[in-house]
């Protein structure tokens, strides 16, 4: 059974740079009924999974009273995300060191810089292998590239770092797919590590 969010991402399709059309809440009917909002903005409030994953907009401008007429999704929340993290995953990843610098005391990322797959945001479905230890600046430069990466539509290409391939898979230009990040070598630099040993 769907969440709320994976009901009203599919009702409002973001694009890869997370913008929404304006949907109305009139739209919250049939599949969608359970979007209704009651008390506020229910579902979709700061600390919501949605508000976590994307800046979340509301227009109260079409009837009068103070109730939500419209809601839209306007770019990515690039905020700490770390209260996503299953706690035991956390206790594993912090006690590793960084995959780029090797230093100890690391931050624990999400390998999708795109942060759009459903499955990894619920605490009980997520994999340690969805996540790698960084240390806070190796993860504050991956935000940056990834941040220009959904911007943009195109891969961080990894032969700005001196290596002798742009990724391990795929190629430059994405969509937003949730495998979008895969291949490029801030998703998992360990991996792509392994595969420039396959290359030569």
């Amino acid at each position: 059974m769907a969440t709320k969010t994976e009901l009203f991402l599919q009702l409002a399709q973001p694009n890869e740079n997370g913008v929404s059309r304006w949907v109305n809440t009139t739209e919250f009917v049939g599949e969608y009924a359970e979007l209704k909002f009651g008390n506020g903005a229910s579902w979709a409030r700061k600390e919501s999974t949605l508000a976590k994953r994307y800046i979340v907009e509301f227009d109260k401008s079409i009837t009068s009273g103070n109730g939500i007429d419209r809601v839209r999704l306007n770019g990515f929340n690039d905020g700490d995300f770390s209260q996503n993290i299953s706690p035991e995953i956390k206790r594993v990843i912090r006690a590793q060191r960084c995959v780029v610098l090797g230093t100890s005391n690391p931050e624990v990322d999400h390998k999708n810089g795109m942060k759009n797959e459903a499955r990894v945001m619920r605490n009980e479905d997520q994999r340690l292998s969805d996540f790698q230890p960084l240390s806070k600046a190796a993860n504050d430069a991956k935000r940056q590239y990834c941040k220009e990466c959904r911007r943009s539509g195109i891969r961080y290409d990894a032969k700005k770092l001196g290596y002798p391939m742009s990724y391990y898979a795929g190629g430059a230009e994405h969509h937003g797919e949730e495998n979008a990040c895969v291949g490029c070598y801030w998703y998992d630099p360990l991996e792509f590590k392994k595969h420039l040993t396959k290359k030569n």
